[in-house]
């Protein structure tokens, strides 16, 4: 028999790209909750919403409580929704994307995600350019968990084998990302990595992070299922 297996996708310029509307969503959520425009964000490539908002936060003098984290996520996600009409116009699913995430589907494979997006913000994403299908964000690990993207990989392996009530084994876990980050995750948590080559780090640049394999695009689901799975051709 097969052992049960684990993909967990990044989502922002893995799975899609929003364009602007990623600042014009924390803009709104500032304003929302500080009553004041936006000055400055922070660096958001390959970093989980939680850290992106605590810098965020000190650039613009706003205290970085937990209540403060909490009201900032609840008006993220709120943001987000009002601006899912602009994500479609100003973003786009990257090429593949649908098909690679269909191609996954077998029995005993969960999908899930692991992204520094909060689950509000994920899931509307994925809404968005009809990306839910096979896509289980009851699992998965999320920016507002953690700012390690190792303690999400983890928290997402721990989630999926609670409700599934199934071990996943290391081998047959694979993080599919496309920066740096999302491969020192899913090593540092012990899984593999496939990197795609569709944001700003080059195909080097991923298999110099040490990636199990790196693909520049998700066009061809054979390639992309010898990648996740190891296989040869």
């Amino acid at each position: 028999m097969t052992a049960p297996a684990l993909i967990l996708w990044d989502i922002d310029r893995t799975l899609v790209t929003i364009g602007p509307v990623s600042r014009e969503i924390y803009a709104r959520a500032f304003q929302f909750v500080t009553g004041r425009p936006l000055r400055e964000l922070a660096d958001m490539t390959g970093r989980t919403e939680r850290a992106i908002l605590l810098d965020t936060l000190r650039l613009n003098g706003v205290p970085d409580d937990e209540p403060t984290f909490d009201a900032f996520y609840e008006a993220l996600g709120q943001a987000a929704h009002q601006l899912e009409g602009r994500m479609k116009e100003s973003g786009r699913r990257l090429p593949g994307a649908k098909e690679a995430v269909a191609s996954l589907v077998a029995k005993d494979t969960v999908q899930s995600v692991v992204t520094g997006n909060i689950r509000s913000i994920a899931a509307t994403k994925l809404h968005a350019f009809d990306l839910e299908d096979h896509v289980d964000l009851e699992v998965g690990g999320f920016g507002d968990d953690d700012s390690d993207r190792t303690v999400l990989v983890r928290l997402a392996v721990k989630r999926a084998e609670a409700k599934y009530d199934v071990t996943f084994p290391p081998n047959r876990t694979v993080v599919i990302g496309d920066t740096p980050h999302d491969v020192k995750g899913a090593h540092d948590a012990g899984v593999r990595a496939v990197g795609v080559a569709t944001g700003g780090s080059t195909a080097g640049d991923l298999e110099a992070s040490g990636a199990d394999a790196v693909l520049p695009d998700l066009t061809r689901p054979r390639a992309l299922r010898a990648a996740v799975f190891g296989l040869v051709g």
